[in-house]
């Protein structure tokens, strides 16, 4: 089937002529969000290419960056790697093929069909926070992978994925244990987002934007201890709970 584009104020899709459907309706959620996050953020970028692959292979292909992070990540978390970002594109699967992707947990469907709005929020978190690609090279690709738990975070959580990834953050705690603070780059984004909820419902959202814009620091627990104002021990302490309350739901 051949490529046609898809346009709105402020993207552009290009996709097989197949999901023209999809493409409109991905750019329409997508505008809305950009309007979202335009309350919240200084900067979100506009005229961005949206790139909708009709196959995994053709995603991995366009984007070698994408299976080093999904290497990186636990196994648990690996299916939701459905996408990735650049400074003024952002790389998808189509819905049908994320619906497809999706285990049978509770949630999954709905996580991965929010992907455009997660590599979105990572485009935008980028233009706010230098510390963060895109773009990407070497040293910026490892940098990314450093504050993956901030990046992978923040991405999620804007996007409004957390709340469905319930059941794969359970499983995850089952099958491996007893994750760090803040999470390693393989649970960055199953348990990065938990980081912002609990923050979100402490300090508000402006704190939320806060700690996706805050700057590289010697020690990742000094910016947990920026962002939530109070000790990192402290802030561990009642993560760890949220992290059981889930478990326990």
């Amino acid at each position: 089937m051949p490529w046609v584009e898809t346009h709105s104020p402020s993207f552009a899709a290009r996709h097989d002529s197949q999901h023209a459907d999809h493409a409109l309706r991905i750019l329409n959620d997508l505008e809305q969000f950009r309007i979202e996050l335009d309350e919240e953020f200084d900067t979100t970028p506009r005229d961005i290419s949206v790139v909708i692959h009709p196959r995994p292979a053709m995603l991995t292909l366009a984007q070698p960056w994408l299976p080093l992070a999904r290497r990186a990540a636990a196994p648990a978390s690996r299916r939701y790697f459905a996408g990735w970002f650049a400074s003024n594109e952002i790389h998808v699967l189509a819905p049908p093929v994320l619906e497809a992707r999706a285990s049978g947990s509770e949630g999954s469907k709905e996580a991965l069909l929010l992907t455009p709005r997660h590599e979105y929020a990572h485009v935008v978190v980028g233009a706010n926070n230098p510390a963060l690609p895109p773009p990407f090279g070497v040293r910026n690709f490892r940098r990314y992978v450093r504050l993956a738990w901030q990046a992978e975070g923040a991405a999620t959580w804007f996007a409004g994925q957390t709340r469905h990834l319930r059941a794969a953050i359970v499983l995850r705690l089952r099958e491996e244990g007893r994750p760090e603070f803040p999470p390693a780059p393989r649970d960055a984004l199953l348990l990065g987002g938990t980081i912002y909820a609990l923050l979100e419902r402490e300090r508000g959202t402006d704190a939320a934007v806060a700690l996706a814009s805050a700057p590289e620091s010697r020690a990742p627990r000094i910016t947990i201890e920026r962002a939530f104002g109070r000790a990192a021990a402290s802030v561990e302490r009642d993560w760890r709970d949220y992290l059981s309350s889930l478990s326990a739901a």
